[in-house]
């Protein structure tokens, strides 16, 4: 007889393949056991589409299995109307009598709603099964719901001797690779999997940046800029369309918006339906945002390669996860 948390860990399987579709929705897995035979699995692919619990119950070929069956979930069933029906609705019409639930919705359209709609319905609902790996997986959703702010990652490559770039000329510009080539598809990656990526002014002048996915399949982030004096070029890489915001003192553009500090700079994200941010640049701005304490977690690609002298990489005295990425380095720090 499997356990609640071996089906649960199943959920959160199936719930990680939605990692660069689902936004902004979270990523969610379900499966329905009978008799411990799992006898369906579905999980949220994109926003608008079908949510894990729908899809599961979809695939059982017998409806009347589902008076006998346990739904195991890894977020709370919705009890809303948004783009598609409440899910909790749905589970109480099949007469499923057993629900298990890895962690409450703390949006504040559902947060309890479902399970107590469910309860009140006669469902014996099970709550707080491997909890913190489904709020660990959904860690941006619940950071941006619960603080009201994005989710921010930092992201930088930096020397073996502590540099994240080499001295330059007055006025020299261009891109100078610090890390290998193959660390570019995990900062890809990584880009994927973050609503928006954030550079300051002096990135996009130095090294007129693209700041999308080429290197991996996913979507590109919107791209934020911060441009107090509007002296960027508007035929910078980043203003190739319509997807950034730009942060200025003397807005001249549609997609401007009022720059003041990064603490109302990551409301105003907020407000904007941005649930994570991936501070890429340059090494001012993130060690402001470091100084601020305003961040969740750090990316720091770490080469071997030497530069001797140049602008210190920003400095954080937490212990991280180290991982190979080839032939570089990446230490992975939590902010807590």
């Amino acid at each position: 007889m499997m356990s609640h948390e071996s089906y649960m860990g199943r959920c959160l399987e199936l719930a990680t393949l939605g990692r660069y579709t689902a936004r902004p929705n979270p990523m969610v897995g379900c499966v329905i056991v009978v008799e411990d035979k799992i006898i369906a699995e579905g999980y949220h692919h994109h926003a608008g589409g079908p949510h894990a619990e729908v899809e599961a119950i979809n695939k059982v070929s017998d409806p009347e299995l589902l008076k006998e069956a346990s739904l195991y979930v890894s977020l709370e069933p919705c009890a809303h109307f948004g783009r598609t029906p409440p899910c909790s609705d749905l589970i109480i019409e099949s007469q499923i009598p057993k629900v298990v639930v890895a962690t409450r919705d703390i949006n504040a359209q559902v947060n309890g709603k479902g399970i107590a709609k469910m309860r009140a319905r006669g469902i014996e609902v099970i709550e707080d099964v491997l909890s913190e790996e489904a709020r660990e997986l959904n860690r941006m959703f619940f950071t941006s719901h619960g603080k009201k702010r994005p989710y921010i990652s930092l992201k930088w490559a930096q020397s073996s001797d502590g540099f994240s770039d080499p001295l330059r000329a007055e006025n020299q510009v261009g891109q100078i690779w610090i890390s290998h080539p193959e660390s570019q598809v995990f900062s890809h990656k990584l880009r994927a999997s973050h609503d928006a990526i954030l550079v300051g002014r002096k990135t996009v002048y130095v090294d007129n940046p693209s700041l999308d996915t080429r290197a991996f399949k996913g979507a590109n982030p919107k791209r934020i800029i911060i441009d107090p004096k509007d002296s960027l070029d508007k035929e910078s890489k980043v203003f190739r369309d319509h997807n950034f915001l730009r942060f200025t003192n003397r807005p001249s553009l549609s997609q401007d918006r009022k720059f003041d500090t990064l603490e109302k700079l990551v409301h105003v994200l907020h407000e904007e339906g941005i649930q994570s941010v991936l501070v890429e640049g340059g090494a001012y701005t993130q060690k402001e945002f470091l100084k601020l304490g305003l961040w969740d977690e750090a990316y720091i690609i770490k080469s071997e390669n030497k530069i001797e002298k140049g602008l210190p990489a920003p400095k954080i005295q937490k212990p991280g996860r180290i991982q190979s990425l080839g032939r570089d380095r990446l230490i992975q720090i939590r902010n807590q």
